[in-house]
């Protein structure tokens, strides 16, 4: 009787990680713009000694919220699922020297992971 009150049981694990993915990337993009000197050290420096810091910033803060929306939105789950952990995996192995921060984002690539291998009715 109590799997009545829940309708669409098998839709919530889907459900949960696109939100828990898509609020880590919205955070992390909002923080960016209203926080920027708290990020900017996050960026690797190959790319930062060929764009400003500031400007580069802007940009992935930008590819986090559309990321978010993506995600949020459901459509083409696997394909956003996918991107998010190429980027989570890419400020890991970017940042490795910062490892006792970034490791948490290693389980968040391997939810992402899970999320893409999900069928895509669910």
């Amino acid at each position: 009787m109590a799997n009545n009150l829940i309708p669409n049981r098998s839709k919530w694990p889907q459900l949960l990680l696109r939100g828990g993915l898509a609020v880590i990337f919205l955070y992390a993009s909002i923080s960016g713009f209203v926080n920027p000197q708290d990020w900017v050290g996050y960026l690797p420096n190959i790319l930062t000694e060929h764009v400003d810091p500031d400007t580069l910033l802007h940009f992935f803060s930008t590819y986090e919220l559309v990321l978010a929306a993506w995600l949020l939105s459901g459509v083409y789950v696997r394909y956003a699922a996918l991107l998010c952990a190429a980027t989570l995996a890419g400020i890991v192995t970017s940042n490795f020297s910062l490892f006792a921060i970034t490791f948490r984002d290693i389980a968040l690539a391997f939810a992402a992971l899970a999320l893409a291998s999900m069928p895509e009715d669910q």
